[in-house]
């Protein structure tokens, strides 16, 4: 039963009548639903039945000892179970915020497949996180012993410091190279705020720095440097840049002031946040305030505009998507969310032209059905001919996810190997790419993918990089 606070503050709805407020509302009442749960940390740990086949750690990307820390966790040692938290993972509180937990963990939890709903892993993981970085028992970074070799990290995503805190740890003197002006990449300019506050990531960046971690910001490779010449500096380079070229959509009006990128709309949204002078949002160009707003696509990042532009206080959201509910790549929990905050989705519906000359006044909108299975086992969408219709747009957001940039151009250096897809091409084993000495990692590697397979790409190449540079080290002495 909830208690008296909870219900205090559900009473509160009247105050809120339009939707930007109906969404903080929402947010508010799941942090105060978090802190006076109904079930304490504790108690939701101690929900784990300690199964014989951890699915939770199986699924999981970096193979957390989820069964352990819940019952450290079940039995008070917060202490305790926050370190065997941290030992898998360079990003906990990260994690247990952003992860998809209901397509990961939790969707496998053992007490879920009986119907009684999964263990709220993700929670108890940001709770004993943020517990210990208030109690002082996040310890710094303590680099090992100096090896007198150096590593340049082109990227400061999650992949790039994963990476670079491993590294360090292991005495090597690191460089992080960022096109941004702060570190943190999509973590810090992609996610939005209130799922992923940003004093949260701030706080990792600045106990890197305090480790010794240099980091160049507003570095561009290929203008600032070239490829070949971080080479020159370093004894071994990490490309860990992430995707983030919007895949294009070609349809008529689709150069209309108002059809704008997902990237674009959540950076300007972000850097609003930080408290920067942002133009483009302040002009109404990038801000959905009073608007009408059309989000195109149905994975996360097109969850993360729609509740954005709810929250800026758009005057209706809609999000289009091609294919039905069951078929949408992005979290069901985050549709629900959505949904709670006042977001239509249309299902089934595909756009096809923008409409209104200079400036885009509705979608055209052609009513789609799903078809045969494709290679992947999803049905295709196919033209239903029911036929078109057009809905009311100021604002239509692109979000139909990210592709590669062609880093051998950008970073002037052809004989980079890429994939057809633009992807950097990398030894399977050994995470090197075609040059020596020069690895990657993340979603350059392996296509947009979630943060947490960024983390434990880093975790991964760092091991891999510290092989080959102990080697190089070994193969200079025996030459001396």
């Amino acid at each position: 039963m909830a208690n008296d606070s909870m219900l205090k503050f559900v009473g509160r709805e009247q105050s809120y009548p339009d939707k930007r407020n109906a969404a903080e509302r929402a947010d508010d009442f799941r942090e105060i639903a978090a802190r006076y749960a109904v079930e304490p940390a504790e108690e939701q740990a101690g929900r784990c039945s300690q199964c014989g086949v951890p699915y939770c750690s199986v699924h999981c990307p970096l193979h957390n000892h989820i069964p352990d820390w819940l019952r450290l966790t079940a039995e008070g040692r917060l202490r305790e179970a926050y370190e065997l938290s941290n030992a898998t993972s360079t990003m906990p509180e990260i994690c247990g915020r952003i992860c998809p937990q209901d397509r990961l963990c939790e969707g496998n939890c053992v007490i879920e497949f009986t119907g009684h709903g999964a263990v709220t892993i993700g929670s108890v993981e940001k709770f004993i996180t943020d517990t210990a970085w208030e109690n002082g028992w996040v310890e710094p970074l303590v680099p090992g012993k100096s090896r007198g070799q150096s590593v340049g990290v082109i990227g400061a995503g999650p992949a790039g410091l994963s990476a670079a805190e491993y590294l360090r740890g292991h005495g090597y003197d690191v460089h992080v190279y960022d096109r941004y002006d702060r570190a943190g990449g999509l973590l810090t300019y992609g996610i939005p705020g209130f799922k992923l506050e940003k004093p949260i990531v701030m706080r990792r960046v600045e106990r890197l720095k305090t480790a010794g971690i240099v980091f160049h910001e507003g570095f561009a490779v290929g203008d600032d440097a070239s490829l070949d010449e971080l080479r020159q500096r370093h004894d071994a380079i990490l490309i860990a840049t992430g995707v983030y070229k919007a895949r294009a959509m070609d349809l008529p009006g689709g150069g209309s002031n108002g059809v704008v990128a997902a990237l674009d709309f959540l950076v300007a949204s972000n850097r609003k946040g930080f408290g920067d002078a942002v133009p483009a949002f302040d002009d109404g160009s990038l801000n959905a305030e009073g608007k009408d707003v059309v989000v195109i696509g149905g994975g996360d990042t097109a969850m993360d505009c729609v509740r954005t532009a709810i929250r800026q206080g758009a005057k209706s959201v809609k999000c289009l998507y091609r294919r039905d509910r069951a078929n949408m790549p992005g979290s069901q929990r985050e549709v629900a969310n959505a949904e709670e905050e006042g977001v239509e989705f249309v299902w089934l519906s595909g756009p096809q032209s923008f409409d209104g000359g200079e400036a885009v006044s509705s979608v055209k909108v052609r009513k789609m059905r799903l078809g045969a299975a494709d290679a992947s086992g999803r049905r295709t969408p196919e033209p239903d001919p029911a036929g078109d219709y057009s809905v009311d747009a100021d604002l239509v957001i692109k979000a139909l996810g990210f592709d590669a940039e062609d880093l051998p151009t950008l970073f002037a250096t052809p004989e980079l190997g890429v994939s057809r897809w633009g992807t950097v091409l990398v030894d399977g084993k050994t995470l090197m790419t075609s040059l020596d000495g020069v690895f990657a990692a993340g979603d350059i590697v392996r296509g947009a993918s979630l943060v947490v397979w960024a983390i434990r790409d880093g975790r991964d190449v760092a091991a891999t990089m510290h092989k080959y540079l102990k080697a190089k080290a070994a193969s200079a002495k025996v030459a001396a």
